[in-house]
């Protein structure tokens, strides 16, 4: 009879203390915000991921009455943010603005980051996307895709593409294309789209690999050659320029995307607020102009499809850095 006893006291007491908990999580997350929430952006001012973290805060010190304000993190390859946003406390104070990469691909190229991408987040929903191109040199022999392919099948190793960097994007970017039309690119790194940039222009390099944002404004110049859009359809920006598809590599679809999560453990209905939040703020027009103006299309969507497209970006880029043989640790 006491064992008896003594089993419902425990059965009570946990129900007790889960009770406890579940009113305890609520009364915080009915209390929050109370004071300035912090949105960390892993890269400098001025970039498409600044532009969006801004765009999004304004609005969301607007929402939630009190105020967002970004902090720049650069460094590290994204590492730098993405480690601090992983140790802070779960509260709902601290925010992440995550760019692709640093939970697709950063993972898999360098086994020295302190964070698993599944693990120390909560996904809130994606914000923006923007579409890769495929651009050559004023001075490249080569005016599309398809003439790239077959004179880069001629002389392997001849054409050269700049990156913003080993392990980016715009790595792996160039990466995926040569694995798909089957040719031999010598991928010259550089840290940063400016200076990957000016070799393009320079004609230091044959080609490039960046968004559209960054590479827009110098085709529509006509300073240097657009080749493709990594989109499924063309871009209003660069209505001249085709499709992957349409230059006749129909798998090479690419998008650089930037989500906002939280660290792991904040409460639900915190990050169901924030989710319910950013995807009203994504429908506002002067929010879509602002950020189309940019090349971006806004891209909210729920907690669980954005987990879901964490997953299948993480395990396609992966498959991309085992061919490519990409390690920078």
């Amino acid at each position: 009879m006491r064992s008896f006893g003594f089993h419902r006291f425990l059965v009570a007491a946990a129900a007790a203390s889960s009770l406890l908990v579940g009113i305890s999580t609520g009364a915080f997350a009915d209390a929050w915000p109370s004071r300035t929430i912090k949105l960390i952006v892993p890269f400098p001012a001025g970039g498409a991921a600044d532009t969006i973290a801004r765009i999004y805060s304004e609005k969301l010190s607007e929402a939630l009455k009190q105020p967002v304000v970004v902090e720049n993190k650069a460094g590290a390859g994204t590492a730098i943010a993405a480690e601090t946003v992983a140790a802070a406390d779960p509260d709902g104070y601290t925010l992440s603005l995550a760019p692709a990469g640093q939970l697709t691909i950063l993972p898999h190229v360098n086994t020295a980051i302190k964070f698993d991408p599944f693990k120390s987040f909560a996904p809130v929903s994606p914000l923006a996307s923007v579409p890769y191109v495929l651009a050559a040199s004023p001075d490249a022999p080569v005016s599309s895709v398809k003439d790239l392919v077959a004179a880069a099948k001629k002389e392997p190793g001849k054409f050269t593409y700049s990156s913003c960097g080993p392990g980016t994007l715009c790595h792996l970017s160039g990466e995926l294309f040569k694995s798909l039309t089957g040719t031999d690119l010598l991928h010259v790194p550089f840290k940063g789209s400016a200076p990957a940039v000016n070799a393009l222009l320079g004609n230091q390099v044959n080609l490039a690999f960046d968004t559209l944002t960054v590479l827009a404004p110098q085709i529509r110049d006509g300073k240097v050659k657009g080749l493709a859009v990594t989109s499924r359809e063309r871009s209003p920006l660069l209505p001249n320029v085709p499709t992957a598809a349409e230059a006749g590599v129909a798998d090479f679809v690419v998008d650089s995307w930037f989500g906002l999560v939280v660290p792991a453990a904040t409460p639900a209905p915190i990050v169901e607020r924030l989710n319910a939040e950013v995807i009203r703020i994504g429908k506002l027009p002067d929010v879509r102009e602002r950020l189309e103006a940019q090349g971006l299309s806004v891209t909210t969507s729920t907690p669980e499809a954005f987990a879901q497209l964490i997953r299948a970006d993480y395990e396609r880029w992966g498959r991309v850095v085992d061919t490519a043989g990409t390690k920078i640790n």
